[in-house]
């Protein structure tokens, strides 16, 4: 069963980011055009619930946030019913986080879903992923690292990631 999410990730600069949607709308296969509001939940797994153009979802990530592989259960909802998603992990104690609000253009390229990203406050990203099972998930990452490679692309370090993620957490309210 294909439960890992194997993802590889990149800041990248505003004029990075226009070249790569140019880029993959002419190489890759355009998904869509989303808009995301994240609710980060406090807790000690990832969880989150969000909104999209189209749905709700409840999402939770096992593992720590920016690791190459993760196990990944994923709930759709309806897009109405994001503010009783917000009521009823509220009311089971779980407290907002992070509020994250992000443009995303999503494209399919040789079988690898890449999205491009900004997140008001956080900035420009590039994100490979593609999910895969326990015993694929390391030749996995090394196929998304070549094609990063490809694109000259340097994967930013998850160090880099936790610290900014962490200043994000600490002082979004103002960054938004």
């Amino acid at each position: 069963m294909k439960n890992i999410e194997v993802e590889v990730r990149s800041f990248i600069s505003e004029e990075k980011y226009k070249e790569l949607i140019e880029f993959f709308k002419k190489e890759g296969k355009f998904v869509k055009e989303d808009y995301q509001e994240t609710y980060y939940l406090d807790c000690k797994e990832d969880l989150r619930i969000y909104r999209t153009n189209s749905n709700s979802i409840v999402l939770l990530k096992k593992g720590k946030v920016h690791d190459y592989f993760r196990e990944e259960i994923e709930i759709k909802f309806k897009r109405e019913d994001f503010e009783e998603l917000e009521k009823l992990f509220s009311n089971l104690g779980f407290n907002v986080s992070a509020k994250w609000f992000r443009k995303r253009f999503e494209f399919k390229w040789h079988e690898i879903n890449v999205c491009l990203d900004y997140t008001k406050g956080y900035g420009y990203i590039i994100e490979m992923e593609k999910m895969s099972d326990e015993n694929e998930k390391e030749e996995t990452l090394k196929e998304l690292k070549e094609k990063m490679k490809i694109l000259s692309i340097s994967i930013t370090p998850k160090e880099e990631f936790d610290k900014k993620f962490l200043h994000y957490k600490e002082n979004w309210r103002n960054l938004n």
